[in-house]
């Protein structure tokens, strides 16, 4: 047998192996009643067969589009996606879901799993958090739309951990530059830190290394006014006593008698003299 006709059986044999595997996964389902594919989708649900689960809520919705629970399929089916970690199929059911039923009772829970479906795919600090911004957008907009939701408390929680999450990345590229001398750009990270994430745990370190940067530039005046906002903020943290013995005896004395500074408030630190 020729190289060529071995390669045409392989070619044929390949092909149909895809077929045969593309038609299980597009088999249709046979026609049933509501109670039936509901029941089927339910138990697939419960053995953690999240792709078999979605197919029978499609398919309740398809056959029975008209069914009261034709709606709660199509929430149900993007709940399955999500389980399974399909989490692009899970955001466009949910979309398609909201669009088409802006005023259902479940429509917040429908923003809240939309949300989630990006909070699970938050990395570490140190990759890019595009995802990160996305999971705070869909928290917002729940939140806003929703405040009373049942889910709001648990969005308002998870967005704080975002916004953390944004702060730390923050903080690790403002070190990465202090520590390589490229301090004008280390400033620029802390204070977006100061102004954007105040009430996240990164801001007492972020004011910290304010007075270390302005300190290293030689900045003295604006390390005080740095270290003053700091103490008066954060009096017991560990980074306002880095900071202190950072100074020397006379910047000291002024921030332990309150001379000379008459705001000692975050905002007073980013807006101009």
């Amino acid at each position: 047998m020729t190289f060529r006709k071995i390669f045409l059986l392989l070619f044929l044999a390949v092909g149909l192996a895809a077929c045969s595997s593309s038609g299980e996964k597009t088999k249709k389902v046979e026609a049933a009643s509501v109670e039936t594919l509901y029941e089927r989708a339910n138990t697939a649900l419960e053995e953690k067969n999240y792709v078999e689960a979605t197919k029978y809520f499609e398919e309740l919705e398809r056959q029975h589009p008209y069914s009261e629970w034709s709606t709660r399929a199509q929430l149900m089916g993007a709940y399955s996606s999500y389980l399974d970690q399909r989490y692009d199929e899970a955001i466009a059911a949910l979309d398609r879901y909201i669009q088409l039923h802006p005023g259902a009772d479940d429509v917040d829970y429908a923003y809240y799993l939309k949300a989630m479906c990006y909070y699970e795919q938050i990395s570490d600090v140190r990759r890019d958090q595009n995802m990160t911004m996305d999971a705070l957008r869909a928290f917002n907009t729940l939140i806003s739309r929703f405040p009373e939701s049942e889910y709001s408390r648990d969005a308002t929680l998870k967005r704080d951990l975002a916004m953390d999450h944004l702060a730390g990345k923050e903080m690790e590229v403002g070190r990465y530059y202090l520590k390589r001398g490229h301090v004008n750009a280390a400033i620029n990270r802390f204070r977006s830190v100061v102004a954007n994430f105040q009430t996240t745990s990164h801001a007492p370190e972020a004011l910290h290394r304010l007075v270390e940067a302005y300190m290293t530039l030689g900045l003295k005046h604006e390390a005080l006014k740095v270290a003053a906002v700091l103490g008066h903020n954060y009096p017991g943290s560990k980074w306002y006593e880095r900071s202190y013995n950072l100074l020397d005896p006379d910047a000291r004395t002024r921030i332990d008698d309150g001379k000379g500074f008459f705001k000692r408030t975050i905002e007073s630190l980013l807006s101009p003299d």
